[in-house]
C-alpha cells in the first residue's frame, strides 16, 4: 500500500513539475515578447507559425533528449559551436530575465497586492528551497 501511495505521489510531483516549469517558460517567452519581437526584428510577420512551431518543436525534442539521456558523438568543434550557442542563449535569457523582475511589482500595483508582494516573494523563495532539497536528498538518492 505505501508503495502504490509513493509511486502515485510521484506521478502527481511529476506532473505538478511539469505544468510549473512549462507555465514559467511559457510565461517568460509571452512577457519578453520573445516571437512578436523576432518577427518585427526580421521583418516576418508572416512567419510567426513557423516561430512558435520551432519553439515548441524544441522544446519537445530537448525534453525527449534529456529524459532518454540520448547521446550523440559530433567531435570537438561541433560541439565547441554548440557550446556557444547555448552559452549565448543562456546569456541573452539572464539579461531578458532582469528586465522581467521588473514584473512583478508592477502587477502587484495593478492588481492592489502590493501588501502581499513580501509574501508571494517569500513563497516563490521557499518553493525553490524546498524543490532543491528534495532534488538533492530525496530524488538523487
Amino acid at each position: 500500500m505505501i508503495l502504490v501511495l509513493q509511486h502515485i505521489m510521484t506521478i502527481l510531483l511529476g506532473i505538478a513539475g511539469g505544468i510549473a516549469v512549462g507555465g514559467g517558460v511559457i510565461a517568460l517567452i509571452i512577457v519578453l515578447d520573445i516571437v512578436p519581437r523576432l518577427s518585427q526584428l526580421t521583418h516576418t510577420y508572416n512567419k510567426v507559425h513557423w516561430y512558435e512551431g520551432a519553439l515548441i518543436t524544441g522544446s519537445l525534442i530537448g525534453t525527449i533528449a534529456d529524459f532518454w539521456m540520448w547521446k550523440i558523438s559530433l567531435g570537438p568543434v561541433i560541439s565547441t559551436i554548440i557550446g556557444l550557442f547555448c552559452g549565448v542563449f543562456i546569456g541573452m535569457l539572464a539579461a531578458a530575465l532582469t528586465e522581467v523582475l521588473n514584473v512583478l511589482p508592477i502587477l502587484s500595483k495593478r492588481l492592489k497586492m502590493t501588501k502581499y508582494l513580501f509574501g508571494l516573494l517569500m513563497a516563490m523563495v521557499a518553493g525553490k528551497v524546498a524543490g532543491s532539497l528534495f532534488d538533492w536528498f530525496v530524488y538523487q538518492q
